[in-house]
């Protein structure tokens, strides 16, 4: 089993990469292969490209898409980890997905847009916030975000959505305890997804 792990936070030592630290940490444990994409750490441009466009007679994917994807194309679970910010992920994200799991890579098989080409793959998500994880369920945001950047995206790839965990009121004076049962909470995630899995 090989994992892509792909962080989205410009601080290193951030609650988010304590998460996917974690997520790596218990992987390893498993067995499992990893990539490890820090999206902020690596630079990447999320900003879609002309020549980038579907269908246009100029098509075609630009140097650091096509290395990204090479660095992907073998991986059997795609694990994002990402803040709320303004109730959505990051704009790096949404970049991301447009540029690297964008057409002939995530879908587009025989030319057609609603042809998946990630089918068999797997999706996690990871994602926290300042606000009560209650609230955000009220409002529909968290709601919004699983309907957007889980299923509507996964289906359109074919892959499966194995789970969207949600870390709400992460604050700057979040006791150690706090954080450290939530890191504890990914490890659990992972063993439960993965842990009857063999990894190739």
């Amino acid at each position: 089993m090989k994992h892509a792990v792909i962080i989205a936070h410009p601080k290193p030592e951030s609650f988010t990469a304590s998460v996917a630290q974690a997520y790596v940490r218990a992987c390893e444990t498993l067995g499992n292969q990893l990539v490890v994409r820090d999206l902020y750490r690596t630079g990447f441009d999320p900003c879609l490209k002309a020549t980038e466009l579907p269908f246009e007679p100029s098509f075609q994917p630009s140097a650091d898409v096509t290395a990204e994807r090479r660095l992907l194309e073998d991986c059997d679970v795609f694990a994002f980890f990402y803040p709320l910010w303004l109730n959505a992920p990051p704009a790096i994200i949404k970049g991301y997905l447009e540029r690297v799991f964008g057409f002939g890579f995530a879908y587009g098989a025989e030319g057609r847009s609603y042809n998946p080409l990630l089918t068999g793959r797997k999706l996690i998500s990871f994602s926290s916030s300042g606000a009560p994880a209650d609230w955000l369920e009220q409002s529909g945001s968290l709601e919004a975000v699983r309907t957007l950047f889980d299923r509507y995206f996964a289906g359109l790839c074919g892959m499966t959505v194995l789970d969207h965990v949600h870390f709400g009121n992460i604050t700057p004076g979040a006791s150690a305890y706090f954080v450290q049962a939530r890191l504890d909470d990914v490890g659990r995630v992972v063993n439960r997804h993965f842990g009857g899995t063999t990894c190739h």
